[in-house]
């Protein structure tokens, strides 16, 4: 994790934010947004991590965190926010394009791909570990073979 006055206020604000939620396995969702950050190898990716779901999953606004924020981690923000409607290549194509959303989605695949990670909740069936599979390997490739 890198600490600096701006990853703090991240720290902090994804913190306040996803209080009380928790993920599949039952394991309070900040973890996800740290364990990203905490790969991340610069100041501007480690917040764009610590914020990547804020706007998708939580009562934050996009215009809430410009106004905190340089231009460079909420571009990434709001390219890692997949709004509803969007198919899947064309959120992760619209991504690709910027370094930092595609850093921090690669790390979120990688955690989210994670079968041990949702062990500990509701057990999922054969075909949704393998359909989500599926689909984590797949964008996983697009990304990482991607050339705008």
């Amino acid at each position: 994790m890198i600490y600096t006055k701006m990853t703090v206020a991240a720290m902090k604000l994804a913190y306040e934010a996803h209080h009380g939620q928790v993920d599949k396995g039952g394991v309070p969702y900040i973890f996800h947004p740290f364990h990203l950050a905490e790969q991340m190898e610069d100041e501007i990716s480690c917040a764009a991590a610590l914020l990547h779901d804020v706007v998708e999953d939580t009562s934050v606004t996009l215009a809430e965190l410009e106004a905190q924020f340089p231009p460079e981690v909420t571009e990434a923000v709001r390219l890692l926010t997949h709004e509803k409607g969007v198919a899947q290549m064309n959120y992760l194509a619209a991504l690709a394009v910027n370094p930092v959303a595609r850093r921090v989605k690669l790390a979120d695949i990688a955690h989210n791909d994670n079968a041990q990670r949702a062990a500990a909740g509701a057990p999922l069936s054969a075909e949704t570990r393998i359909r989500l599979h599926k689909k984590y390997q797949t964008a996983r490739e697009f990304l990482l073979t991607f050339e705008p």
